[in-house]
């Protein structure tokens, strides 16, 4: 059953947009806000995602419209009804675009095969081989090849490897990014 929610106050923020976050790519549901306090995740409604990620540059300055909610458990939710870009200040170091991307599946057949080992593995090898900053590792749903799992792909430009070692992996990350 859904909790009721006591609404507590309307309230602006501003701060400096710093990205949109999501599991997949392309299919955001949260937005990253520097403020004085920090940086802090915000959930974007249904109906202003497409817009705001055709539109919202990492660096601008942003203000959310938003009503605080109060749950039974005492946990507080904004709920934003309009996001809207109020000026613009770069980024001071935005760091490169990651070159390369990682997909690992991270659903229960490649679990059970070993995906976390998988996993840390890459993340270690990366690490070791300074190149972390580099690659994009992103979690994925099924890649619909279950029994050689578990299963990754990368991607560099245009090529796409599956079911490669994580040794190999970094070999051709050097490789790719020495070129």
């Amino acid at each position: 059953m859904g909790e009721k929610y006591l609404t507590l106050s309307e309230l602006n923020i501003e701060g400096q947009f710093l990205g949109f976050l999501g599991k997949k790519v392309g299919k955001y549901k949260h937005l990253q806000l520097a403020i004085p306090a920090g940086n802090i995740k915000i959930k974007i409604p249904k109906y202003l995602r497409s817009s705001l990620i055709s539109s919202l540059v990492p660096g601008e300055q942003i203000r959310i419209d938003a009503i605080s909610k109060l749950n039974p458990r005492n946990q507080l939710k904004l709920q934003p009804y309009q996001i809207q870009a109020i000026g613009f200040c770069p980024l001071d170091n935005p760091p490169p675009p990651p070159q390369a991307k990682i997909m690992v599946c991270q659903k229960s057949g490649c679990l059970k095969r070993g995906a976390k080992a998988l996993l840390s593995d890459l993340e270690k090898t990366l690490g070791d081989r300074g190149l972390s900053d580099k690659v994009t590792i992103e979690h994925t749903d099924c890649q619909k090849r279950c029994t050689s799992a578990p299963n990754c792909a990368l991607i560099l430009g245009k090529q796409q490897y599956k079911k490669v070692h994580p040794q190999a992996i970094a070999s051709l990350l050097e490789h790719h990014l020495s070129t």
